[in-house]
């Protein structure tokens, strides 16, 4: 039997480069990171004993991912996507995201279809559903998302050569919800937990989302937006990388506005680019 060159079948992939880009792209997230390189190493080993015909069942693919908003979900996703495509585990590599509105109709007879329509854009792919728990509502006799679910559970399981499932979510709220339906519990082989990130870690990707815009923050507005991240972080809807970008947006605004007021000086690059601790410290979160 010709040996396989491990290192040979891992360049022929594409994932070397995904997990590398995972790693520049992503923040922080080091428990999520070895459990898509886990996974992915996983598949790997596994085309290559299905090359050699060694039989195995085929690896669960179907995956729960939980975690406050703003924690990379949506991105880890897509990264997932093309490891499955690259490795030939699903035909087109695409992401489908999608919530209960797109699944659960509002009369009877209506969400058949809808679930259906979206099951067939998602085939060859992987369908990320947001806030998976939405789709049960035990308390609502009314309700048609256990109807949406069974539909989807035939699929997971009848079609798994054909589509990935990813289900979203607060981890509370998932939990119960695979409480609640325990056959798509069952069918879930890959729990992934996203942990929230850290104020470094939140500053850190403010300095990358700042560069991408080729805005930078003086040492005063770090300081300043070091503080309004502790302060952010304990309130109230906080999430995480999303709402640092729409911190940094207003401060983006302010400064605009800044420079605006202060108009007939002449301008220099550097004025057009730094952010001030001015610019930060305005935010209602220092009242």
């Amino acid at each position: 039997m010709t040996p396989i060159n491990l290192q040979e079948e891992y360049a022929k992939t594409e994932i070397a480069k995904i997990l590398n880009l995972l790693d520049e792209e992503l923040v922080g997230l080091a428990p999520v990171k070895a459990r898509i390189r886990e996974i992915a190493a996983l598949l790997l080993i596994d085309k290559l004993r299905k090359n050699l015909g060694i039989s195995s069942a085929n690896p669960g693919l179907h995956m729960s991912f939980t975690g406050s908003p703003g924690t990379g979900k949506t991105t880890v996703g897509l990264k997932m996507a093309d490891i499955l495509y690259q490795l030939g585990y699903i035909k087109k590599g695409h992401l489908l995201t999608v919530t209960r509105d797109d699944l659960v109709g509002q009369y009877i007879g209506h969400t058949a279809p809808k679930t259906k329509e979206v099951l067939k854009k998602a085939m060859g792919g992987v369908l990320f559903i947001d806030e998976a728990y939405y789709l049960y509502k035990p308390d609502n006799e009314r309700d048609y998302g256990q109807e949406a679910i069974e539909i989807l559970l035939q699929v997971m399981e009848n079609q798994r050569d054909e589509l990935v499932v990813v289900l979203a979510g607060y981890k509370e709220p998932m939990d119960k919800f695979f409480e609640s339906n325990p056959g798509l519990s069952s069918r879930i082989a890959n729990h992934i937990d996203f942990p929230d990130y850290t104020v470094d870690e939140l500053l850190q990707i403010s300095k990358i989302m700042l560069d991408e815009q080729q805005y930078q923050l003086t040492q005063e507005a770090e300081t300043a937006l070091s503080q309004y991240i502790q302060l952010r972080k304990e309130r109230p809807l906080f999430a995480n990388a999303r709402s640092i970008k729409n911190a940094l947006d207003r401060a983006r605004m302010r400064q605009a506005n800044r420079i605006f007021d202060s108009r007939g000086q002449v301008l220099t690059k550097k004025e057009l680019v730094n952010l001030e601790a001015e610019d930060i410290l305005q935010s209602t979160v220092f009242n």
